[in-house]
């Protein structure tokens, strides 16, 4: 054993104070291998201090890794998540107290991988099915994309198949019978995870002569099932060939989505009744295990079964597929975990049902708000996966580019739905919480207290091939963990929480003031990162395009992006609430109030454009703003920094005709340079952008117009079935007459599923005061009524009611 490791533990065995967070809690056993040599040392974590043992008794987490492994860890070479990714680890029990241990670990780090594998850049172009064409089904953080007639066949840079911790476990699932393909006559999408496809052979001419029909009957828990049945409704028996071809390419998502190909050498194995599909690198070790409830001939592509059929008879086979990731003994990664516990289908539904039953009950004269709000629950209440080891659940964010653990998502999401499902604020803030950054490391954008952006499980993540893993490059994530903590307890008054979280919001509320200010001016400043796609920056319009100037020119780095120097003013206020209140630290909340007024007044002296009579959109470190009119202005009303004399000419530009398309407001202004109805930051419409936007202008006084905005992406809504995608295209609406779609963007997408409910909060001006629930509602003419019933807050339960009227603007002064 090194001297490295003995020195590390007996450092800690010295260390006094309280170093960690209150929770969690419990004993974790370290079993560092060394050629044939096991050394053991047993951490406590409890009372936010850690002590160390060489001996002990039962643990509730149990680690065994090589000692040169952990060695690295130490050194900063290597990540706690990519480890066990990757292979080199092997937990059992809590995994909560592994991440919690990252706290412990020397603070200066550089975990990238030197020699980096990230594939060739192939076409973006994603040919084949289009939104409208997919059949999707989805549990947890697996899911299956295919066409409506069942099948899977998929190319670098379409995300058909199925999909399980980012990695692609089914690239081909290709049904037919007779050598003939399927022809499909329905889909019915039965819930989240199910689906049944009705099919019939050859081509669609054919439907009044055949005597075959086929249902496909699909559906998710912790692996996937399907069950494929024949119908013969010739007068004789018939004799079929049934063939399902199989194949895996184990793409990430994220290579997909990028338009990056790895080559990568899959085996197929076929053994007794199963077709196993291997991928290895090195440690990390993939499977796909695929076996039938009938007998079939199996060969490496797939699946043969040749059958007679009597007449008016059927068949039926119902295949599995397994998803197996290997951990250090090749075991399923998830088998010794505590919350590996196999779901039913019909317990998947009764989850999602309990979940949905939560939530207010709705009525409402207009059926566009009825439609979209059920759908919004119910996918908010499916948006969710288990994760490795939690027992709670995590909130995934949308499908199929993000369906894993996002910060910013997960956060804006969490507070939009807060009236509704706060049980998703819970999940949030733990995660976000034990996640938090604890060491210095550049690779990652990791700091000590700001909140992880993204975690992802695949290859990539796995060898740090990119930050994945644990990737901290977002500088909104942290003031919106602050908002979200002091919002679900104005809700909820559940001080408790706010006390187990105490030292994760001082740490956020630390990084505020240090490492996300390098230029020393007292703004939060978002940087240039490079990726395989290319350079990104570190706020929510993360292409690199996104912070650009009114002429075109695109802004230098780092700049300070203006909404985040809004939430960073509404954190610092929401934090010296909490200090006051909760905290004892009355010393803390007159500092922070004294820092929010001091930044509410250089913000409005450096930001606003009197000539414009908007603010920048950023500004660069010397001082020169950005001038470019986009929709991150509306961010600052929600956030209360804008001065009240700045408000009105602030509202005429966003609704406005350059930035509001008669959907919703645009990423960026049809007058600006870079503007394109296409661009994803450039000018679409992005549905939970607009929610918080017009929560602003509610909150300003803005009735009318967050009235306007609000029916508009309602009305929108209905075009995509309830359902609002991630953002779709810009177009004026007079042009169009319905809003045009995307390809392939997220949908379900859990911000946009948020905005709906966000925006009824804005009809009926929905806000807590005290033990009460205000009701200021403001519900246009045309909606007619609305009564929401049952809101669950800290009041107990109280109904909401909004009677359409005429409407008219109060403005009141804002301090």
């Amino acid at each position: 054993m090194s001297d490295s490791i003995d020195r590390f533990f007996a450092h800690l065995q010295e260390t006094t104070g309280e170093i960690l967070p209150v929770t969690p809690t419990g004993v974790l056993r370290f079993d560092l291998v060394d050629d044939s040599t096991t050394t053991t040392w047993f951490v406590t974590m409890r009372d936010g201090r850690a002590r160390v043992k060489r001996t002990g008794g039962d643990a509730d987490c149990v680690v065994e890794m090589q000692a040169a492994d952990f060695e690295g860890l130490l050194a900063g070479r290597s990540n706690s998540v990519a480890l066990l990714f990757r292979g080199v680890v092997s937990i059992e029990g809590d995994l909560k107290l592994y991440l919690l241990f990252r706290r412990l670990l020397p603070k200066q780090a550089d975990s990238g991988n030197p020699d980096p594998d990230v594939g060739v850049p192939v076409s973006r172009e994603r040919d084949g099915i289009r939104l409208h064409e997919w059949s999707s089904v989805f549990h947890g953080n697996m899911f299956m994309i295919s066409g409506q007639d069942g099948n899977a066949e998929a190319g670098p840079t379409v995300p058909l198949g199925l999909f399980f911790f980012d990695t692609r476990f089914l690239s081909t699932w290709r049904l037919s019978v007779d050598d003939q393909p399927l022809a499909s006559l329905s889909v019915d999408d039965v819930r989240s995870f199910e689906s049944k496809f009705a099919l019939v052979p050859g081509r669609p001419a054919h439907y009044v002569n055949t005597t075959t029909s086929i249902l496909r009957h699909r559906w998710l828990r912790e692996n996937l099932e399907e069950e494929i049945t024949l119908f013969n409704f010739a007068p004789e028996p018939v004799r079929y060939t049934v063939r399902l071809d199989v194949g895996a390419d184990f793409a990430e998502i994220k290579e997909v989505h990028d338009g990056f190909h790895r080559q990568r050498t899959v085996t197929s194995t076929v053994d007794q009744d199963a077709l196993r599909l291997h991928y290895r690198r090195q440690t990390l070790h993939r499977e796909t295990v695929i076996s039938s409830s009938q007998p079939a001939h199996i060969d490496e592509q797939g699946f043969t079964f040749t059958v007679t059929v009597d007449s008016h008879g059927t068949w039926s086979t119902r295949m599995r597929v397994l998803t197996l990731v290997r951990d250090l003994r090749q075991r399923d990664l998830r088998e010794r975990l505590y919350s590996s516990t196999t779901r039913a289908r019909a317990e998947a539904g009764r989850e999602i049902d309990a979940i949905v039953s939560t939530a207010p009950r709705l009525r409402a004269d207009h059926e566009g708000l009825s439609e979209a709000y059920e759908c919004s629950v119910r996918d908010l209440a499916a948006l969710y996966y288990q994760g490795l080891n939690f027992a709670e659940r995590l909130p995934a964010t949308g499908l199929p580019w993000s369906m894993t653990l996002l910060g910013r998502e997960s956060l804006v999401s969490s507070f939009q739905a807060l009236p509704f499902l706060p049980d998703r604020a819970v999940n949030t803030l733990r995660i976000m919480a034990l996640a938090q950054g604890a060491r210095h490391d550049p690779f990652r954008a990791e700091q000590p207290g700001r909140i992880v952006q993204e975690s992802r499980y695949g290859e990539s993540a796995a060898f740090d091939d990119s930050p994945e893993a644990a990737d901290f490059g977002a500088v909104d994530t942290t003031p919106w963990f602050v908002i979200l903590l002091d919002e679900y307890e104005r809700w909820t008054g559940d001080a408790d929480l706010i006390r187990r979280y105490e030292v994760e919001a001082r740490a956020a509320v630390d990084w505020l003031d240090t490492d996300a200010d390098p230029v020393g001016t007292g703004y939060v400043w978002s940087d240039r990162r490079e990726t395989r796609a290319g350079p990104v920056n570190e706020s929510w319009r993360s292409s690199a395009e996104g912070i650009c100037f009114h002429d075109g020119r695109l802004a230098t780095y780092p700049h300070a992006v203006c909404e985040v120097q809004g939430y960073t003013y509404d954190a610092k206020l929401r934090a010296a609430r909490l200090a006051r209140r909760f905290w004892n630290d009355r010393a803390l909340a007159d500092r922070l109030e004294r820092e929010a007024a001091d930044l509410r007044e250089r913000f409005n002296s450096d930001f606003w454009l009197p000539d414009r009579g908007y603010y920048a959109l950023a500004l660069q470190t010397d001082g020169t703003p950005v001038d470019a009119l986009a929709s991150n202005v509306g961010h600052l009303l929600f956030s209360g920094i804008v001065e009240p004399a700045h408000a009105e000419r602030l509202v005429g530009h966003l609704l406005g005709p350059a930035l509001f398309s008669g959907w919703g407001v645009r990423s960026l202004a049809a007058t600006e340079g870079r503007f394109s109805p296409l661009g994803q930051y450039t000018g679409a419409v992005w549905p939970w952008d607009n929610s918080i936007i017009a929560w602003g202008l509610r909150r300003y006084g803005f009735k009318e117009e967050a009235a306007r905005l609000s029916t508009a992406l309602l009305a929108a809504g209905r075009y995509f079935g309830g359902r609002l995608p991630g953002f779709f295209a810009g177009y004026d609406r007079e042009r169009t007459r319905v809003p045009v779609p995307y390809r392939f963007t997220d949908s379900p997408y859990a911000p946009s599923s948020g905005a709906t409910l966000l925006l009824l909060r804005v009809l009926l001006g929905l806000e807590p005061y005290d033990d009460h629930l205000a009701v200021d509602a403001a519900v246009p003419e045309e909606m007619g009524q609305i009564a929401l019933l049952d809101v669950r807050g800290r009041w107990g339960y109280a109904d909401a009611l909004g009677r359409g009227r005429r409407l008219r603007d109060q403005h009141p002064p804002r301090s």
